[in-house]
């Protein structure tokens, strides 16, 4: 097993696009995208009752190492501020990696 850091996302379904091209850009192996997804936070409830992906919120599960993580916090955190949703970094271990 390999120590690695574990990065949860979730942003709204509109900004996905730009959070993807960050994981891209700092050279993440990869990662899962969950879309639609409903629940609530600081700014209330998220429910997907509308056509469209502009009231609703897309979740973004990726694995790195420690100078990656550093760099995917730093470029979320403006998207966070603007647009609203979460970042949760823990550690973990990677099976297969």
């Amino acid at each position: 097993m390999q120590n690695v850091k574990k990065i949860e996302i979730v942003i709204n379904s509109l900004e996905l696009q730009k959070v993807l091209k960050i994981l891209d850009h700092i050279g993440v192996s990869g990662y899962t995208i969950i879309e639609d997804v409903t629940g609530k936070g600081y700014r209330g409830r998220v429910i997907d009752d509308l056509e469209g992906h502009a009231l609703t919120n897309s979740y973004v599960m990726t694995i790195c190492n420690e100078e990656q993580e550093h760099q995917i916090v730093e470029a979320i955190r403006p998207l966070l501020k603007k647009y609203g949703g979460v970042c949760v970094v823990c550690d973990a271990k990677s099976v297969v990696h």
